[in-house]
């Protein structure tokens, strides 16, 4: 399927050379995918983590089920490999 640009106005079908440029972008985008999606679950759960950090110090006895919560979290990026599997993960549920 031929793609165009808009010059002045005019719809101006892309040339040869343009095609290929465009093709190798989105080949460079679609495989920077997993980089950009494990890098945003990463940010996410480091979140997550500072928010209990408090609960770590060495003058409080954390419960088991947050110790497991943090784990999980600490746990989440292991064996992710698509940006797909990356997408697809749910956080763990912070006890009280």
């Amino acid at each position: 399927m031929p793609r165009y640009k808009l010059i002045n106005g005019e719809r101006i079908q892309f040339t040869t050379e343009e095609e290929a440029q465009r093709d190798q972008e989105e080949a460079d985008f679609k495989a920077g995918a997993f980089d950009r999606a494990i890098n945003e679950l990463r940010k996410n759960r480091n979140i997550k983590l500072k928010e209990t950090d408090y609960l770590a110090l060495s003058d409080n006895t954390m419960s088991e089920e947050m110790t497991t919560y943090r784990q999980e979290l600490r746990d989440i990026t292991e064996g992710l490999t698509t940006a797909e599997e990356v997408e697809a993960v749910e956080f763990p549920v912070r006890p009280n």
